[in-house]
Parts: structure tokens; C-alpha cells; sequence
């Protein structure tokens, strides 16, 4: 069997969109993928093989629907300015704008004429005057820390709030105070993202045996692909539902599987969990936690589970708390994704596709002291044993 076939053309279409959007390097997004770079290579020229075939001369319908969609995303972000810029100046105190306005005035007026109209001490603006070099030095690190900030939060998809803002600059090698970044993110208007409560889709089969809970609610792992947490949720689009299946590792918060179908079927999960066995992210013995749905307690996923040597457990029905971590990941997913509804499948499948990367490999956890889950996985080191 080929290196690339154990992985389906869902897969495969799924990689080579993440791949063509990506502003990394093709040998990145193969190893966020788990693919070799060369297969990923070969199905991206597959891809442009195929749409150079039926692009036949360009549709320019199309491309001015482009241009347009263009001109109207540069058009809200000039509508957010006057907003930024008004907070910005709303600390200016009364007795600075009088500064400023004296010094703007004193050449047709004088100093001491202006400091008596507007009540104001002479030396006290002179005073002012002398600090403005090092009142300039501080703007100026202040505007450029802000930029740093709207970078920061502008790659993030906007989820970022002040903790996780703070703990990244310090990962750049900045010196700088959690406090100060609230402050600067309050006065430019740079805000995170609240979460949405999660809600379960999966039903209870109630003429299946369901399995023993092995993880009573303990999320935690010692160790990268010894336990595994999974669950359904749903994406609305015009053309109806489309479904997601997660596997989650708690020790790395990564996902490390997951399927994508217009169905909740028992083939959903399967494929799911498949593809984390295959990604060799899972060891033996391993224990799969889920809900009582229907679709985890079907005999098709449970011989799957069985056919990888992983080990099947259920929370109570009812309880969101004994599936937390799961669904916990979805709410995260659904605030940070950026968008509420698709016009179709295909562009929820995507953007889902590209967002699982970007959570994997880019977004910081606090949970996981301000690191990727993919760090995480990779910087792991068994303990060491010491001979008595």
C-alpha cells in the first residue's frame, strides 16, 4: 500500500485547500498534517493540473465579485477607525489639551498672556514643554507595542484577549506587564472573545450496553495518546448540516483526529478516530472517552475501537461535565472561527479544515502554560527511571 493511501480523497481535497491558503512554507503544513512532504506536493499539482483543465479562460463575473467583496471588507475596517482613534484620546486630560494648545499659540499670543486666560501655572507648562522628548519616546513605545498587539490579536482571528496576548510577547522576548497590555488594548479598543456555551447533538442509544466510565471526569493524561476525548457537533450552512467528529488528546489539548460528513452516522466518529490511529497518535491500551450517543456506542465504532487495541468508556447521560474537555473544545472552535453560517458545505469544510491547524499549531493554551498543543506533543520526554 502507497504512503498516501490510507488517506481519504476528503482528506487529501481537504489538505491541498489548506496548503494553496497557507502563508507557510508546503513543508510546514505537511508536518502540521502528519503528511509527507512530497505526497502533499504530488496532490497539489494534481489539484492545479485539474483546475487549469476546467478553468477554460477564467470567469470575469467572478473575479469582479471578488474585487467588490474586497472593496467592502477595506470599507468596515476604515468604519472601525474613528472608534479606535476616539478611545485612544479619551485619557487626554483637560490641562494637557491647555499645553498643547499654548504651545500651538504662543508665538501669536505669548506664554504668559495664554497661561492667564487659561489659568494655568507658567512654570507648569514649562515643565511640560522640557519633558516632551521622553513624553514622544514613550508614545513611541507605546504605539509600537500597540502594533504588536494588533498583530498579535489580528493573527489569532480576534480570540486573543490581554493573558494570551501578554504570554506570546513574551515569547517574542518582551519585558512587559500584563497590566500594561489591558491598558493598551482598552484604550485602542482591542478586545478578545467571549465563548459561546456549548451544546451537545449526540442521542443516548438506549438498547446498547453502554461502556464503563474510565475517566470519572479526570481530563488530565500523563502522558501524549494515553487517553482520548471525542464528540459531534454540527456547522449550519445554506445547503444543510455539516458535522464534525473530534478526537481530543487532554494531555496536549491537540486534536488529533477528525471527520467531517452532511450526516452524523457511526461512519462519522469511525472515521475520526481512524485517522488518529493511522497519524500513529495513539498508543496501545489507550482509553476513548465519549457520550452515550448512538453513534460511540454502535457495534461499527466499537470494533473500530477494538481493531486499534484502544479502549472504550462513557460518561452518565445527561451531564455535559463528564465529556467537558470535548465540548469545551467546541465552544472554543465555534467563538473563534469568525463566522456563524456558510453558504456551503464546502467553504465550512475548509475554513474548519484551516482552523484545526491553526489551533494545533499556533494558538497558545493557558492550560498547557501558554504553549501550542503541538509543542506540547513534541517537547514531551518520558520521566527518567533511577536504578535503586
Amino acid at each position: 500500500m502507497s504512503g498516501s493511501s490510507k488517506y481519504s480523497q476528503e482528506f487529501r481535497v481537504d489538505a491541498v485547500a489548506l496548503a494553496r491558503s497557507a502563508s507557510r512554507p508546503l513543508a510546514q503544513v505537511a508536518r502540521e498534517l502528519g503528511v509527507n512532504h512530497e505526497t502533499l506536493r504530488t496532490w497539489v499539482r494534481a489539484a492545479d493540473r485539474a483546475d487549469q483543465a476546467a478553468a477554460a479562460g477564467g470567469d470575469a463575473a467572478e473575479r469582479e465579485l471578488r474585487q467588490l467583496r474586497k472593496r467592502v471588507a477595506e470599507l468596515e475596517k476604515e468604519k472601525e477607525i474613528p472608534r479606535k482613534a476616539a478611545a485612544y484620546f479619551a485619557g487626554d486630560g483637560s490641562l494637557t489639551r491647555s499645553y498643547r494648545f499654548i504651545s500651538d499659540h504662543r508665538a501669536a499670543y505669548g506664554v504668559a498672556r495664554l497661561c492667564r486666560v487659561l489659568e494655568v501655572r507658567r512654570p507648569g507648562f514649562y515643565e511640560w514643554l522640557a519633558a516632551a522628548p521622553a513624553r514622544e519616546h514613550r508614545a513611541r513605545e507605546e504605539d509600537r507595542l500597540a502594533g504588536e498587539i494588533a498583530g498579535i490579536h489580528a493573527a489569532h482571528r480576534g480570540a486573543y484577549g490581554s493573558p494570551r496576548i501578554t504570554a506570546e510577547l513574551r515569547r517574542r522576548g518582551e519585558t512587559v506587564n500584563h497590566k500594561r497590555v489591558e491598558r493598551v488594548m482598552r484604550e485602542r479598543g482591542i478586545t478578545g472573545i467571549t465563548r459561546r456555551k456549548p451544546r451537545s447533538l449526540t442521542r443516548k442509544d438506549k438498547t446498547a450496553a453502554p461502556a464503563p466510565d474510565l475517566i470519572g471526569r479526570d481530563f488530565t493524561a500523563d502522558a501524549p495518546g494515553q487517553r482520548l476525548v471525542g464528540d459531534i457537533t454540527c456547522l449550519p450552512t445554506d445547503e444543510g448540516w455539516l458535522c464534525l467528529a473530534t478526537v481530543l488528546d487532554p494531555h496536549t489539548r491537540e486534536i488529533v483526529g477528525h471527520a467531517l460528513a452532511p450526516h452524523m452516522r457511526a461512519d462519522l466518529v469511525r472515521d475520526a478516530i481512524t485517522l488518529a490511529a493511522d497519524r500513529g497518535l495513539i498508543n496501545a491500551g489507550a482509553v476513548f472517552h465519549s457520550d452515550r450517543g448512538t453513534q460511540y456506542a454502535s457495534t461499527e465504532f466499537r470494533a473500530t475501537l477494538a481493531a486499534h487495541g484502544i479502549r472504550a468508556s462513557m460518561g452518565r447521560t445527561g451531564s455535559c461535565y463528564d465529556n467537558a474537555a470535548a465540548e469545551s473544545f467546541f465552544a472554543t472552535l465555534k467563538t473563534e472561527i469568525g463566522t456563524r453560517s456558510w453558504t456551503t458545505r464546502h467553504q465550512a469544510r475548509h475554513a474548519v479544515f484551516a482552523y484545526l491547524a491553526y489551533y494545533n499549531h499556533h494558538r497558545l493554551h493557558s492550560t498547557l502554560n501558554y504553549r501550542t498543543p503541538h509543542e506540547t506533543r513534541t517537547n514531551y520526554s518520558p520521566p527518567t527511571t533511577h536504578a535503586a
